[in-house]
């Protein structure tokens, strides 16, 4: 269990890393399930670059920019976007199915979606996170260099500090190997977290279940700094159906005209916004849920009825196809829908090449916070990222001197104190606990005092899932559960310092944006004492 990079994560960004490394080095992936159960194989819409000789990148830049409501760090957005094309011709070069357009100037058909002033996303109909992730994980399994350990979770990282040792580096990791229960120790020369978001902290997601916030937690408890976690993006348009768990309806279904309407069938879009369905999605998100507390409903319904049947079926076969199963005929009726939590657009600070405040540490894709999303993600900017950020962390790693590194024997995990748990309801309970009172306390519209509420049980729940920790057997459960109280408490302690509205972040005490937009930076305990 000795590698020259480690990487946690199977989603794009982590397939990005280690394809771009394993011709030199040797590599493992750890996916805590089979490695397609991460949020990059669900996604629907596409990437975005400008791939079009009618576009630009300081079209581009600037759609990001007023997306991120101030936030964005600008050197860091012109450089994702401008190594757009490229990671997008990587993946060409690779064989991704992307659809095709024989009009279009590349060739392949670019839809829009809301926030961008161009046609810019490339896509393979509505299932591009799937085509891109099977293409890239069929030559992942054959590279001899890299070694796929599916069902090992990680736990957490061991650095010089951890070891007592003088310097501030990452050296490797704890893993759960959840098939046998045994815990292993993992060298690595260079860690890359690629762990994905932290949707599962709410009740309702659009994100997969294995969405707890694991490399930002580990990352935290390691002593990395951790920015904007309360600038939690929901989805406008999740699927509202008892059997429908998590199923996106893809945010290129209004780009391509679908219409907001009550159950009266009366649009409300244009009311509050002149962007109407094209608004950003933080905009369209609180308008639906404006809508529905107003008016007691369950949902609201996107209408994309007046396209003909074959385009539909041609450009959303895969939301076609899962609505049908359900009962619903997306050419002939609207689109029963309610906002959920999709996507992390804070996490562990890097830089352009995915350094994180440790060496030998990297964070890249929703993991990581690179300034790109500033305040609100724009619409297909969180793919491209995951491949600028992930070829450009490969980049420095490559150059690194392998000698550089001391040989240090890692301590191995040490379980003597604890026994198999009795009553595992303790979990549980205190899983579903902390959901519901995300989603109540800290959604989508928020207040201080629903925050120091939050705060309140936090601290209760940290307190419960430390005691539990300490005393039993680690199963994945808890050590989900563990990540997740400590992403909720960062989101908490976030959205409670910032004395505005901006962006994601809504609070009914402080409804104005201030004139400046500064990040939200939070300092780990173990760092601050230093």
């Amino acid at each position: 269990m000795n590698f020259d990079v480690a990487i946690v994560g199977s989603g794009l960004a982590g397939l990005t890393v280690a394809l771009q490394l394993a011709d030199t080095h040797r590599v493992a992936i750890l996916s805590k399930r089979a490695m397609t159960q991460g949020a990059s194989d669900w996604a629907q819409g596409g990437i975005a670059a400008v791939l079009d000789s009618g576009d630009s990148h300081d079209e581009h830049t600037q759609d990001t920019l007023v997306a991120g409501a101030g936030l964005c760090d600008e050197e860091a957005t012109r450089f994702i976007v401008e190594h757009g094309r490229e990671a997008i011709q990587w993946l060409i070069d690779r064989g991704v199915p992307f659809t095709r357009d024989a009009q279009a100037e590349l060739g392949f058909h670019l839809t829009r979606e809301g926030g961008h002033s161009r046609r810019r996303i490339i896509h393979a109909a509505d299932a591009t996170g799937h085509a891109v992730v099977s293409t890239l994980l069929q030559q992942a399994t054959q590279h001899p260099n890299i070694t796929i350990l599916e069902d090992h979770f990680a736990i957490d990282l061991i650095t010089s500090r951890k070891m007592g040792l003088p310097g501030n580096r990452c050296y490797g990791l704890y893993v759960l190997d959840d098939r046998t229960g045994a815990v292993h120790t993992i060298t690595a020369t260079h860690t890359v977290l690629a762990a994905g978001g932290a949707g599962k902290v709410y009740l309702y997601t659009t994100n997969p279940d294995t969405a707890t916030g694991d490399g930002i937690a580990m990352a935290w408890r390691a002593g990395c700094r951790v920015s904007n976690m309360e600038f939690i993006q929901f989805h406008p348009t999740c699927l509202y159906h008892p059997y429908a768990k998590s199923f996106l309806i893809s945010e290129a279904v209004r780009g391509e005209g679908g219409l907001l309407k009550l159950p009266d069938g009366t649009r409300f879009m244009p009311e509050h916004d002149t962007r109407a369905e094209l608004a950003p999605r933080d905009v369209v998100a609180r308008a639906i849920d404006f809508e529905m507390k107003k008016r007691g409903l369950d949902c609201v319904y996107l209408d994309i009825t007046h396209q003909p049947e074959a385009f539909l079926k041609e450009h959303f076969p895969t939301i076609h196809a899962r609505c049908l199963e359900l009962g619903i005929d997306i050419t002939r009726e609207p689109i029963p829908v309610v906002p959920a939590a999709h996507y992390t657009c804070g996490g562990v600070v890097t830089d352009t090449m995915g350094r994180t405040d440790i060496g030998g540490l990297y964070a890249v894709g929703e993991t990581a916070c690179t300034g790109l999303h500033g305040a609100n993600r724009l619409a297909s900017n969180s793919l491209l990222e995951c491949m600028v950020i992930g070829r450009a962390a490969a980049a420095d790693i490559a150059s690194q001197d392998k000698a550089g590194v001391p040989n240090i024997t890692l301590p191995a995990w040490d379980e003597s104190r604890v026994s198999d748990a009795d009553e595992e309801v303790v979990v549980s309970h205190n899983w579903d606990e902390l959901r519901r009172m995300m989603w109540n306390y800290v959604g989508i519209v928020r207040t201080s005092k629903r925050l120091e509420r939050a705060q309140h049980r936090i601290v209760l729940l940290r307190e419960e899932i430390a005691e539990y920790y300490a005393n039993f057997r680690v199963t994945t459960d808890l050590l989900e559960l563990r990540n997740l109280v400590e992403v909720a408490s960062l989101i908490v302690d976030s959205a409670y310092s910032r004395h505005e509205s901006r962006g994601l972040h809504f609070s009914r005490d402080y409804p104005e944006a201030l004139p400046k937009a500064l990040p939200t930076v939070m300092q780990p305990p173990a760092v601050r004492k230093r």
